[in-house]
């Protein structure tokens, strides 16, 4: 039985109402997504995009890339940058770089090690 106060129907268009609103809430929000699965990137493209962007934000060649790992959160690189071009080529200024991607490839930081002439022997401990 219904209320006699509400005019004939007035209860059905209420109910199609709030229909409509939940209808019109549950449509803005997408398809519930399953969770998001970060791909780990290629250890080539690593070393094409720490490349591309340190010499991006350096605004200098990256000559080399010497040591590549990854870690828990991406890849850490070490990068050889010419700093300074000199004639003999091998007077030239090179510097070490420490580079860190991210999973994705974005680079999330970067320090500058040492610097050191082309043409001169490593004097840091190997192995």
């Amino acid at each position: 039985m219904t209320d006699s106060s509400q005019p004939a129907g007035a209860e059905s268009r209420t109910r199609k109402k709030t229909t409509a609103k939940k209808t019109r809430s549950s449509g803005e929000h997408a398809e519930p997504s399953a969770p998001r699965r970060t791909k780990r990137l290629r250890p080539a493209d690593a070393i094409r995009e720490a490349r591309a962007q340190l010499s991006e934000l350096t605004g200098k060649p990256v000559d080399a890339v010497s040591t590549f790992s990854a870690t828990e959160n991406g890849w850490r690189l070490e990068v050889e940058v010419l700093e300074l071009t000199r004639v003999p080529d091998t007077m030239s200024l090179l510097a070490s770089y420490e580079v860190t991607l991210d999973s994705e490839g974005i680079l999330t930081g970067y320090q500058r090690l040492r610097r050191y002439e082309r043409g001169r022997s490593d004097d840091r401990a190997s192995g």
